[in-house]
C-alpha cells in the first residue's frame, strides 16, 4: 500500500476528527519535558479528559524513572573523545583502548534498555505520571492495552537533517527497497568503539577518527540538552488523541469480551522512563496469554504503518508476529490502509512489554522520505498532524479490540 495514504480522507474514517483535535491543541502548549510540572499538568487533563469519554479507574500514578539521554550521552561521548585523545600517545594507549571500549559498551548498554549502568551509578532519579483507565468490558479475563505518551522531546540541530530527503530525491528506487530505518545511533556506539580498536591496535587514524566523532556527538548532545522542548503533536499527542478517542468509541459502541486498558505515560522521550513502572505496577500480573499491547507512536504523518520491531543496535521483532498478523489481516479486510514490514531504530514504550513475552505491536507513521513528520522539531504543532492518519489508528486499535473479542471467545 502506499505509504502516503493519497486516497484517506478527512471522512474515510469512523472516529471523528474533532475529538483529536481537542485533546492535541489542548496539550501542545504545554512544555511537557519528563519530569516536569508541565507533564504532570498533563497528566491530571488527560485522566480527567479520559473519564469524561466514559473510561472508568482513570487516575494519575506516580512512578520513578532513571533520568539521561542527552546529558548522559554528552559524558559518555565526550569519555570517549577523551580517551581517543590519551590513545594517541604510546604511554595512553592502554587508557584509550579501555576508556572507549567501556564508554561504547556504555552507550550501547543505555539506548539498548539494559541494566543502565552509567543511570543507576549517576543516581539520576526521577518522578514521572502515568495516567491509567479502564474501557471495554472490565469483567473481561481478556486484556487489550493500548499505550501513548504524553511527555515531549527537546530538540536539537540533529533533528532538522534534510540528508534523508536528499536520499529519497537522488535514489527512490534504492530507498523504497528498505524497510529498517537509518541507524543513526550506530554512530553513537561506534566512535568510543573506534577508539578502543584504534588504541588497541596503534592505528593513530582510527583513534583519531574516532575521538573527532566522539567529540562531534557530545556536542550534538550538548546542543539537544540546551534546546527548547517541542510541542509534540504528532510525538506522541496524537496518541494521547487516539486513547481518548478510543474511550468515546467503546462507550458508544460497547464491546464485550474484552477490558481496554488505556494508559498515557510519562518520561517515554527519555529513551523509556514511565513504561517500567507500569510494566511493575500493571502488566507483571497479567496473564500473557490474555493479553495484548497496542503501542501507537507518532501516528499523525501521512501515512500509518505496523512496525515489526525495532532496536537502535540490534533489532528485535516484536514478540508474537500472529498478533501482527491478525492486524494486518482486520485491516485487509475492513480496507484500511496500513503499511506494513518497516522496522525502527529507534526506541518505544513497545520493547518493554515484547521483552516480558506478552503479544505487542507499535503503529507509527511516515512521509513520503519514510521519516517521522516533524520529529523533535519546533514545527511539531497541532497544525502540521495529518488528523485522518490518527483517525484510522484510532479505527484500527477499536477493530482490534473487538477483534480480539470475537476471536478468543470462539476458541473458548
Amino acid at each position: 500500500m502506499s505509504v502516503t495514504n493519497a486516497n484517506l480522507t478527512e471522512g474515510a474514517a469512523r472516529t471523528p476528527v474533532a475529538t483529536l483535535r481537542e485533546v492535541i491543541e489542548h496539550l501542545a502548549p504545554i512544555e511537557k519535558l519528563a519530569g516536569s510540572d508541565g507533564e504532570r499538568e498533563a497528566a491530571e487533563w488527560i485522566a480527567q479528559r479520559l473519564a469524561a469519554a466514559g473510561a472508568a479507574s482513570a487516575r494519575v500514578e506516580e512512578e520513578s524513572f532513571l533520568d539521561g539521554y542527552a546529558d548522559l550521552h554528552v559524558k559518555l561521548s565526550a569519555a570517549g573523545a577523551a580517551a581517543g585523545l590519551a590513545g594517541l600517545t604510546r604511554p595512553g594507549r592502554g587508557l584509550g583502548a579501555i576508556g572507549g571500549a567501556v564508554a561504547s559498551v556504555l552507550i550501547a548498554d543505555d539506548i539498548s534498555n539494559g541494566p543502565r549502568f552509567a543511570r543507576r551509578a549517576l543516581k539520576q532519579e526521577r518522578t514521572t505520571w502515568n495516567v491509567v483507565a479502564e474501557a471495554g468490558d472490565l469483567d473481561a479475563e481478556r486484556t487489550l492495552v493500548v499505550l501513548a505518551h504524553h511527555d515531549a522531546a527537546r530538540t536539537g540541530k540533529i533533528f532538522d537533517s534534510p540528508m534523508q530527503a536528499w536520499l529519497v530525491d537522488t535514489f527512490p528506487g534504492i530507498v523504497e527497497r528498505i524497510d529498517t530505518s537509518l541507524p543513526q545511533w550506530w554512530g553513537v556506539v561506534g566512535a568510543p568503539a573506534m577508539v578502543a580498536l584504534g588504541s588497541a591496535t596503534g592505528r593513530r587514524r582510527l583513534t583519531a577518527a574516532g575521538a573527532a566523532i566522539g567529540a562531534t556527538v557530545a556536542a550534538l548532545m550538548a546542543d539537544i540538552a540546551s534546546s527548547p522542548v517541542v510541542p509534540g503533536a504528532n510525538d506522541n499527542l496524537t496518541a494521547v488523541a487516539v486513547i481518548v478517542a478510543l474511550a468515546e468509541a467503546l462507550r458508544e459502541r460497547p464491546v464485550k469480551g474484552i477490558r481496554v486498558v488505556l494508559a498515557s505515560l510519562g518520561a517515554e522521550e527519555v529513551l523509556q522512563g514511565g513504561i517500567h513502572g507500569f510494566c511493575k505496577r500493571h502488566l507483571a500480573g497479567m496473564d500473557r496469554e490474555r493479553t495484548w499491547v497496542l503501542v501507537p507512536d507518532t501516528v499523525g504523518s501521512p501515512g500509518l504503518t505496523m512496525l515489526e520491531g525495532e532496536g537502535p543496535i540490534v533489532m528485535e521483532d516484536y514478540y508474537d508476529r500472529s498478533f501482527r498478523d491478525m492486524i494486518a489481516r482486520v485491516a485487509d479486510r475492513e480496507g484500511l490502509p496500513i503499511r506494513r514490514g518497516m522496522r525502527s531504530r529507534f526506541s518505544t514504550d513497545a520493547v518493554i512489554p515484547s521483552r516480558m513475552g506478552i503479544p505487542t505491536v507499535a503503529f507509527s507513521s511516515l512521509d513520503r522520505n519514510k521519516a517521522l513528520s516533524n520529529y523533535h522539531l519546533p514545527s511539531d504543532t497541532p497544525e502540521n498532524v495529518r488528523y485522518p492518519t490518527v483517525a484510522l489508528m484510532t479505527d484500527v486499535a477499536e477493530l482490534v479490540a473487538r477483534e480480539l473479542a470475537a476471536t478468543v471467545a470462539g476458541h473458548e
